[in-house]
């Protein structure tokens, strides 16, 4: 595995070097920003301990290394910058994300969310960071979903839904002829499904199977987004119960991970003044559908804002400057992490968002006005 690693971003600078006329030599720095175990596992380092209690990583911080002796495609002596992780489960990725973002040197209370496999959340500001990370699976990157895909040309990344006839208007990521869909489209579609009465609040396909592009797949009820004959992949595209289900794990354990958070610092949501969502996720991400499914707190959707890929932004910032490094190392010592695992409230949250929004509905408002 850790050759594996290695291999695959020596690939990526062989391409980038290639796109920029340059020679191997003249690699002179390198930041490597990557979850904890992946880090581990680039620098041969032992990563069992990750996954056993207490849950610490066998390496926290480490020193400026040279790429000769770890094996990356630069000059020998190139120096290696690896950013440092505070947790098992929070790793240098999210470190090099708040630093980008300026969440350590700011006062405003910010929540900032990086979804993917862990769905890590910071919480804090210029004075204290709270930290965890909640198991979201791969869904929303198109993990364990018959149709799911990353939002790469073709996929399905908005959806809208006739509310009487039940037919889907989809919008592709290019424009492309539609062959899967990503997390964005799907979040899109479970709103728009709910919305019209397809799904109800515990997320079951409604008793009134009437619409025509409900139907049963592989014994089982799904909604066909776009027929075999109107896709390139030439079956029907579709979104079945057990998509839903997946997807609605992911969600609980992102909403649940957050509130767990915002309860141990003693807080509600509605003190939250900035909500940051980082990563290629949030990029075209409908914050109005986000919430009306449960995944993100109902506050004013002024407070919410898209950071891209925050990693490597942050990495880019650590790149030269002596001074983004000390501050990544202040920003990992800083966090307090929260093993959600462990946590006497988090289960509990974590079933209360099983349902669409939750089952609290009068901490979403607005998902109540627009009828779900």
């Amino acid at each position: 595995m850790s050759e594996m690693a290695l291999a695959t971003i020596n690939g990526l600078i062989g391409e980038a070097l290639d796109s920029a006329g340059a020679h191997v030599r003249r690699v002179k720095n390198i930041v490597v920003a990557g979850n904890t175990v992946m880090t581990h596992l680039l620098l041969q380092i032992e990563p069992r301990y990750i996954r056993r209690t207490p849950y610490i990583p066998t390496v926290a911080e480490f020193p400026i290394l040279e790429a000769g002796t770890i094996g990356l495609k630069a000059h020998p002596a190139a120096a290696v910058f690896v950013m440092p992780g505070p947790a098992s489960y929070v790793g240098g990725d999210i470190v090099a994300g708040v630093l980008s973002s300026g969440l350590h040197r700011e006062a405003p209370l910010t929540l900032f969310i990086d979804v993917g496999t862990n769905g890590e959340i910071v919480l804090g500001n210029h004075e204290w960071m709270l930290t965890a990370a909640c198991s979201a699976g791969p869904a929303f990157e198109g993990g364990g979903i018959r149709w799911g895909m990353r939002a790469e040309a073709g996929a399905i990344e908005a959806v809208r839904i006739h509310p009487e006839t039940g037919e889907p208007q989809i919008r592709t990521v290019g424009g492309e002829p539609p062959r899967g869909i990503c997390g964005t489209g799907m979040i899109e579609l479970i709103a728009e499904m709910l919305a019209a009465g397809i799904i109800d609040r515990s997320g079951a396909f409604s008793a009134d199977r009437a619409h025509p592009r409900v139907r049963r797949i592989q014994d089982e009820w799904a909604y066909i987004l776009v027929p075999a004959d109107r896709s390139p992949v030439e079956e029907d595209i579709a979104f079945s119960a057990s998509d839903l289900r997946n997807l609605l794990y992911s969600k609980a354990a992102v909403y649940a991970g957050l509130r767990t958070l915002l309860r141990e610092a003693g807080l509600e949501p509605a003190a939250v003044e900035r909500i940051w969502i980082a990563g290629g996720f949030g990029q075209s991400l409908d914050v109005d559908k986000a919430v009306r499914v449960g995944l993100l707190p109902d506050l004013e959707r002024g407070r919410f804002r898209y950071l891209g890929n925050s990693t490597i932004a942050g990495a880019y910032l650590s790149l030269l400057p002596e001074a983004s490094r000390r501050q990544a190392r202040e920003i990992c010592r800083a966090m307090t992490y929260l093993d959600l695992s462990s946590h006497p409230g988090s289960m509990e949250e974590f079933t209360s968002a099983l349902f669409l929004p939750h089952t609290h509905l009068e901490a979403f408002p607005s998902a109540t006005r627009a009828g779900a």
